[in-house]
């Protein structure tokens, strides 16, 4: 956890805009703040961030996300009312490089506690990157997506915990024990995963973009994705043809599409290679407000089962 120091004259003048700002703001925009009388004002840059942020803080807390619902968080860009409630709350939850507008908020209008989760988890380099540097695309070396293997949350629990114990001194404890049932919640998460995936007769899951690293090695899965780590970078011919060449070669009977973005590529390759299509979602954001983080793991791991034929 980083709790940067503020110049007076930063401060001053942030208060002024958020005087004029405060008009703007709104529960999807993300976040209340420190003075809302609702808790502790969290902050979070995307779903899975906010939802281990509303698990270890329970009712004391009020949590919202820069990303909207529905919104691919890759492509992100704040508003100024945004970059006002980030300054303004008590505690901000983001992961560096994998937005670039949250980084650049933070590093001008930072918050009195600020959690970055990659230091608190050892982020993996990124499996295939050329696509995006052909079409222009640049999202760093590393695979963001932690989050998809449920052993790498606490960690960010603990340290949103933490964090919320010194906003907050009174409900410490109880923070502390939900990070703690928050853990409980994922290593049974994970249980589940190693159990449903043991015995499959194929091990290779086609996906629109190379989001399944973590889970692919969590799981012993092989992971290929059309695209990088960018959902919305376009495949080049070449990597069409090796792709569609391994669905053939390896007898691969479903391509996997997402909920955020764009499932054209996918479906018109499962077309031409007369193989089904299915969703495995990358928990990147939610379309449904009735679902949460483990109603989606768990979807997935069907997906993944009836794919993969496993018994």
């Amino acid at each position: 956890m980083r709790t940067p120091r503020r110049s007076l004259l930063l401060t001053a003048g942030l208060a002024v805009t958020g005087l004029a700002l405060s008009a703007c703001s709104s529960g999807d925009g993300g976040g209340g703040s420190g003075d809302s009388g609702d808790g502790v004002a969290v902050l979070a840059s995307f779903y899975p961030l906010q939802y281990i942020a509303e698990q270890v803080g329970g009712e004391h807390v009020t949590v919202s996300s820069l990303t909207p619902p529905g919104a691919e968080p890759h492509d992100l860009e704040l508003s100024p009312s945004q970059v006002d409630q980030l300054g303004r709350a008590d505690l901000v939850v983001y992961l560096s490089d994998f937005q670039a507008s949250v980084d650049e908020a933070v590093a001008a209008n930072p918050p009195s506690h600020v959690i970055d989760a990659a230091d608190d988890v050892t982020l993996h380099a990124a499996e295939h990157t050329e696509d995006e540097d052909e079409d222009g695309h640049d999202h760093g070396s590393e695979d963001p997506h932690f989050w998809l293997n449920p052993t790498l949350l606490p960690q960010v629990a603990d340290d949103v915990a933490a964090a919320l114990g010194e906003i907050d001194p009174d409900h410490a404890d109880d923070f502390t024990a939900n990070a703690a049932a928050f853990a409980e919640s994922m290593a049974d998460l994970d249980q589940r995963y190693t159990e449903g995936l043991a015995t499959c007769a194929e091990r290779t899951i086609v996906t629109t973009h190379e989001a399944f690293g973590y889970l692919a090695e969590q799981y012993d899965l092989e992971q290929v994705g059309i695209s990088g780590v960018d959902p919305e970078a376009e495949p080049s011919p070449a990597r069409l043809r090796e792709i569609s060449q391994l669905v053939q070669d390896q007898g691969v009977s479903t391509i996997f599409f997402e909920t955020l973005a764009s499932p054209k590529v996918a479906e018109t390759l499962a077309d031409e290679l007369g193989v089904t299509t299915a969703v495995l979602d990358p928990l990147e954001g939610l379309n449904d407000d009735t679902q949460d983080y483990l109603s989606i793991a768990d979807a997935n791991l069907e997906a993944l089962r009836t794919a993969l034929s496993c018994s």
